[in-house]
């Protein structure tokens, strides 16, 4: 960045963290980095050998630093924090710097070390979903918001389990480079998902492969998402009455049939904007929504996007990740 000094992130780890609470931001500020020259130099830190949870040792760019020059502080979590919490050289670490950085951050279960620290009192916070319950335990003045991406308050940012961390990455690098420059990162990461805050951390596949009792079903209303997919037409289809079908169904697949159907046809129109030229209400007609804004509407319930923008990110060429600009 011409004229700026880039942008201090420092990613602070312990024995027992988890792999990808680690590697996924570092790589979205790296790979940011790559996009806009200079922006952001990126430290790995711990005062300890560090063996991650899944039997990996890493190798740090050096001790806990002591220095007032953080930009960016992220806090990483893991098994291992059930330790960390009572190191209290790591805690103290944690409060005295996150005074000093512009923003303080976590992923996954780090945020209890921020609770511990002190730094989310009176404040809204996530973590990972299997350790919400802990949290609200541990730190009665949180706000905790269990079922979030990520969770902005002040200059704290909190985020959900593991995968989330990048989320979270990328809106702190859309936030400092502009829009733009986060979706060229997601697009190199291979990284769809870059996910708003106030959207919920559980995100599967659209529609998973056929199975179960009701295969047959399934595999019918894939071949045919144009077509009249009402419960009764299905339930006709499987020879069975509407409200058992409707009982089986959800029990086999683990969605009600018209989710199922929402989810195939989201999954085909995703694909169709991917590989088509078509415009948007003729892949919406093909696909069984009837109109654009029926589609849009299951596009934003199942990416957190509108076909448009999720067309605009993929289908637009981008500056291969290495070839830095200004």
């Amino acid at each position: 960045m011409d004229g700026m000094a880039p942008r201090s992130v420092v990613l602070v780890a312990y024995s027992g963290v988890q792999l990808l609470d680690v590697a996924g931001p570092l790589e979205v500020f790296r790979a940011a980095a790559d996009v806009v020259a200079d922006s952001y130099t990126v430290e790995l830190v711990a005062n300890e050998p560090v063996m991650t949870s899944g039997g990996l040792p890493l190798t740090m760019d050096g001790p806990l630093p002591d220095r007032a020059d953080i930009d960016t502080l992220v806090v990483a979590g893991g098994p291992g924090v059930r330790q960390a919490l009572f190191d209290e050289r790591l805690v103290a670490w944690i409060r005295t710097n996150a005074q000093r950085s512009r923003r303080v951050t976590s992923v996954c279960t780090g945020s209890l070390l921020l609770g511990r620290a002190g730094l989310l009192d009176g404040r809204r916070a996530t973590t990972h979903w299997v350790a919400t319950g802990t949290m609200s335990e541990l730190f009665p003045k949180v706000s905790v918001e269990s079922d979030q991406v990520f969770v902005r308050d002040g200059n704290v940012w909190t985020s959900a389990g593991v995968t989330t961390g990048m989320d979270l990455a990328l809106a702190l690098v859309e936030e400092d480079l502009g829009r733009d420059v986060a979706l060229e990162v997601a697009r190199w990461l291979v990284w769809f998902v870059h996910r708003p805050g106030g959207q919920t951390q559980f995100s599967g596949p659209l529609v998973d492969e056929p199975s179960g009792l009701l295969r047959e079903v399934q595999e019918w209303v894939l071949a045919n998402l144009g077509a009249d997919l009402r419960v009764d037409v299905l339930a006709e289809h499987a020879h069975m009455s509407p409200r058992n079908f409707a009982r089986i169904f959800r029990r086999e697949v683990g969605l009600t049939p018209g989710a199922y159907v929402e989810r195939a046809r989201v999954e085909a129109a995703r694909r169709a904007l991917l590989d088509r030229s078509d415009g948007v209400e003729t892949v919406a007609a093909r696909c069984g929504f009837g109109t654009a804004e029926t589609m849009r509407r299951a596009f934003h319930r199942q990416l957190g996007v509108g076909p448009a923008e999720y067309r605009q990110r993929f289908r637009r060429t981008a500056h291969p990740v290495g070839a830095a600009n200004t």
